[in-house]
C-alpha cells in the first residue's frame, strides 16, 4: 500500500497544497517589500574609530589596487587593496539598505498571512504520521 508524506495516508496532497500555498504566501510577502538604500551625498557607510568613512573613500584604495594590478598583474598588495575595497563597498551597501513593507491593504496581508501560516500547518501536517 502506498503512503503519503510522512508516511500517513493522504499526507500528498496536503503536503503539496501547503507547499503551493507556502510558496505563494512568500512571494506575495517579498514582493510586498520595498527595498531603499539610505546613501547620500556624503553619507557615511561605517564609522572607524569615530571616523565616518564614506563610499568615495573605499574607491581611492580601489583604485589604488587597480593600478598596480595594471601594472603588475602579480601584486598582491594591488590584489588585497582592490579586493579589500569591493568587500567594504559590498558590506556598506548591504549595511545602509533598508527594507519596508509597500503600501498594501489589511485585506492583502491577510491574505498573505494566511497563505504563509496555513501553508505551514497543512505542509507540517502533512509530515505527521498517523
Amino acid at each position: 500500500m502506498a503512503r503519503g508524506a510522512g508516511g500517513s495516508d493522504g499526507g500528498t496532497s496536503s503536503f503539496i497544497i501547503g507547499l503551493i500555498m507556502m510558496i505563494g504566501g512568500g512571494y506575495l510577502l517579498l514582493n510586498g517589500i520595498v527595498v531603499r538604500p539610505v546613501f547620500g551625498i556624503g553619507s557615511r557607510m561605517f564609522g572607524i574609530g569615530g571616523f565616518p568613512v564614506t563610499t568615495g573613500m573605499i574607491l581611492i584604495p580601489f583604485m589604488f589596487g587597480v593600478g598596480m594590478i595594471f601594472y603588475n598583474a602579480r601584486s598582491w598588495i594591488g590584489w588585497a587593496l582592490a579586493g579589500g575595497a569591493l568587500v567594504a563597498l559590498v558590506f556598506g551597501v548591504i549595511a545602509n539598505t533598508t527594507l519596508q513593507l509597500a503600501r498594501m491593504s489589511a485585506f492583502d496581508l491577510l491574505i498573505i498571512l494566511i497563505l504563509l501560516v496555513g501553508g505551514l500547518g497543512l505542509f507540517l501536517r502533512s509530515l505527521k504520521k498517523g
